[in-house]
């Protein structure tokens, strides 16, 4: 999946699949990984979020089901 580099001091980049609702998600630490089931709102208001660090740990971890890579 290809991803897109953000600016973020928790987040290198992100990636999304929205035929599979895939949110893919690199950390600055080098993880990755993959939430299943996110919608493409969700993908939308991550991308927009001012922190995106902080929108992940409100909006996605633990509503996702989640694989690391």
């Amino acid at each position: 999946m290809e991803r897109i580099p953000v600016t973020s001091t928790n987040v290198q980049s992100i990636g999304y699949d929205s035929e599979n609702q895939i949110l893919e998600v690199e950390f600055q630490n080098g993880g990755v990984y993959q939430y299943a089931g996110v919608p493409s709102g969700e993908y939308d208001a991550l991308m927009s979020a001012d922190s995106k660090g902080s929108y992940l740990s409100r909006n996605i971890k633990g509503r996702y089901s989640c694989s690391k890579l």
